[in-house]
């Protein structure tokens, strides 16, 4: 089987969705990872639920460039969440043939943040949609071992957990870890890199995460154990911000830089 590359959107966000499409087709992506809605209120935003002229040109962009939908982000579950207010969503992501959701956990009420995932697990199943919570270790799914509890305990089968290294390592996770969960939870992988030494203050974690991540390789992230600890056909959603970059390099020249990389890396283990 081929391995599934995808372009995630962080790593290329000042492209609208159907530049996303072509950018990944043009840096030698199959798959690509579309933001239907914002993760913060500072970043651009597209009219994206429905059948609007955004999610109309990105369909014909897929359909032109032959790319595929991996995942569509993101959903928050918070303690005001009504789960069936996603339900537009998740029809615009079948709709573009995601096979994916990416969740975060923000809701410290942990009886209710399973209740709420199950139910969201629920609304996608007949839809072909898997939530896959990504643990972040400023949400209250805060580490690998919580977020596998929150999974374990909705009992759906398309529930997943998601591995975001830099995520994954300041929450304090190790690969070791990973065995503990059945493959089937490890729908696919987040891959970038980041120096080894982890930010001491909350905002220096966000920036880090959000805007300045480095190529696998170029950081101390255990890459190597956690690609040898999940399935050797997991798909990989590339996810490298790099705002200062940005500036200067065009996003298709970027996200070539990390699939290379990331090729790179998985040659090494080898």
């Amino acid at each position: 089987m081929t391995r599934i590359f995808s372009l995630s959107a962080l790593t290329v966000l000042e492209l609208p969705p159907p530049e996303m499409v072509t950018c990944a087709r043009d840096a030698g992506y199959s798959h690509v990872g579309l933001r239907l809605i914002p993760a913060t209120p500072n970043e651009p935003s597209y009219e994206t639920i429905g059948d609007t002229p955004v999610i109309r040109d990105t369909l014909a962009r897929l359909a032109d460039t032959g790319i595929d939908v991996l995942d569509v982000e993101i959903l928050r579950l918070k303690p005001e969440t009504r789960v069936r207010d996603f339900l537009p969503v998740l029809e615009t992501a079948a709709r573009l043939g995601a096979r994916n959701a990416l969740i975060a956990g923000n809701d410290p009420d942990q009886a209710r943040l399973v209740e709420n995932f199950a139910a969201l697990c629920d609304i996608a199943a007949p839809l072909g949609i898997a939530p896959c919570l990504e643990p972040m270790p400023w949400t209250d799914a805060r580490n690998f071992a919580q977020g596998a509890h929150i999974v374990g305990s909705t009992k759906r089968d398309n529930a997943g957990l998601l591995i975001d290294p830099i995520h994954f390592d300041r929450g304090r996770s190790v690969a070791s870890e990973i065995s503990s969960v059945p493959p089937s939870w490890l729908r696919y992988v987040q891959m970038c890199d980041a120096p080894a030494e982890r930010p001491t203050t909350l905002e220096g974690l966000l920036h880090q995460a959000r805007a300045e991540r480095l190529l696998p390789g170029e950081g101390g992230l255990d890459l190597r154990g956690i690609l040898r600890a999940v399935p050797g056909d997991t798909p990989i959603s590339i996810e490298i911000p790099q705002e200062a970059l940005a500036k200067t390099v065009p996003a298709v020249e970027r996200a070539r830089r990390a699939l290379q990389a990331t090729h790179r890396l998985l040659q090494s283990l080898h």
